[in-house]
């Protein structure tokens, strides 16, 4: 991994930050990208100090943002030519509705759109990478989940477990898709489960579900380390090199839910995906 450049989002704190901190330990140059520039940048110093790799870099975003991906994308072009792997690692989850800036479900805007939107706007720069690789982190709660595109923003009867798990179906849908659409790519796409993790997810709801992510959670969940090795190995491992649109748990490839294989819903989730955020993927490039 020695120079290779590394993006990971969500990257100041849980698996991310653990992501970003075993990569730069292997000596690549690693892009963090935060919403938050302290934090951001606390992170990016404590991986410095902590891996002797000063080629740590920090861009800012807010992943529920179309305009906020957009200028993070605009500052990583300005200064590098390619990517060799995009871990797109960002989430929410969210126990009452929100809407983004964009005036989107926060949890879809963020867990899906902010893959969406963050993967094909660097589709190029993975390209002239090539061979390079996407990491989506998904989660084994999109097990029984269904898309309702009748009511996608979740308008009526919204349930955070619910939402959050249609979530992470769309992460997997979007993964198998875009494996299909890259026409020869050099660029594999996988997904993953990272396990039940105690980390800072979710705590930023209140009430009971608050509660049990600061105080319960941590009794049963595994540590963020643990939950960082699947995302480092499909990042990181010949053993993987070449396998795309898989999805791994504990570093290995596993069935997911039988929705996820449904072509016809991915194809539609992707073309709703390219409605709401205005961009498609760049055939041209997805061929060279």
């Amino acid at each position: 991994m020695k120079d290779k450049i590394c993006m990971v989002t969500g990257a100041n704190a849980g698996i991310g930050k653990e992501t970003a901190l075993e990569l730069a330990r292997l000596g690549a140059m690693v892009i963090l990208v935060s919403r938050s520039h302290e934090k951001g940048e606390a992170a990016r110093q404590e991986i410095i100090k902590a891996t002797g790799n000063s080629q740590v870099e920090l861009l800012l975003a807010d992943l529920s943002s179309q305009v906020s991906i957009r200028s993070m994308v605009e500052g990583f072009n300005a200064k590098f030519d390619h990517l060799d792997v995009l871990v797109n690692n960002a989430g929410v989850y969210l126990s009452e509705r929100q809407e983004s800036v964009d005036g989107l479900e926060m949890t879809f805007a963020t867990n899906h759109l902010g893959y969406y939107l963050t993967t094909l706007l660097l589709w190029d720069k993975l390209v002239a990478g090539a061979p390079s690789r996407v990491v989506n982190v998904s989660s084994d709660a999109h097990r029984g989940a269904k898309l309702d595109f009748d009511d996608l923003q979740n308008q009526k009867n919204y349930q955070g477990f619910r939402v959050y798990s249609q979530s992470k179906l769309a992460n997997i849908l979007f993964t198998y898709e875009l494996d299909r659409r890259r026409n020869g790519a050099d660029v594999t796409i996988n997904a993953l489960h990272p396990g039940f993790i105690a980390s800072n997810f979710g705590r930023n709801n209140k009430g009971l579900v608050g509660f049990a992510m600061k105080h319960i959670v941590p009794w049963f969940a595994r540590s963020t380390v643990q939950g960082a090795k699947t995302s480092i190995y499909l990042a990181t491992s010949a053993d993987v090199a070449g396998h795309s649109g898989e999805y791994y748990v504990d570093c290995k490839p596993v069935r997911s839910s039988g929705e996820s294989y449904d072509q016809a819903v991915a194809a539609r989730l992707w073309a709703e995906s390219e409605t709401l955020t205005r961009i498609a993927m760049p055939a041209a490039l997805a061929q060279s």
